[in-house]
């Protein structure tokens, strides 16, 4: 479980009969603090791949936008890979399973329902017109 912003737009990418893939990096920042000795402990802010499959993937490429604050659930997944140079490179993943919009709704007329999070699970479906039931 993760809460963070995001650091930049999904990239999401099609495959077969219109199934999808998002991708984008997620800051999670853990606050700064004194301790009793007044030593500092400064701000941490780590990032997390993110991964997003099929309707999760095509609610991210409409409202998901860099800088939202968003709630996720999932796995993690690690894989290796070589890069262009050659050289062996290990990758974590979060795999989403259930996601929370966080970060009010723009242009709301209901000023109580903009600040409400709106959840997401795998299994939500949008319409033909690729609109959630929310």
């Amino acid at each position: 479980m993760l809460i963070g912003n995001v650091g930049r737009e999904p990239d999401v990418r099609y495959y077969d009969a219109d199934q999808a893939v998002a991708t984008f990096p997620l800051a999670t920042t853990e606050r700064g603090y004194t301790l009793p000795n007044g030593t500092n402990v400064p701000e941490r802010t780590d990032w997390h791949n993110i991964v997003l499959w099929r309707g999760l993937a095509k609610v991210a490429e409409r409202y998901v936008h860099k800088g939202d604050k968003i709630y996720v659930e999932g796995r993690l997944r690690y894989r290796n890979y070589d890069d262009q140079k050659g050289m062996r490179r290990s990758i974590a993943e979060v795999i989403v399973e259930n996601m929370e919009l966080l970060s009010p709704k723009p242009q709301q007329q209901d000023k109580a329902e903009a600040h409400q999070p709106t959840e997401v699970r795998q299994n939500d479906t949008a319409n033909a017109d690729g609109e959630l039931p929310f």
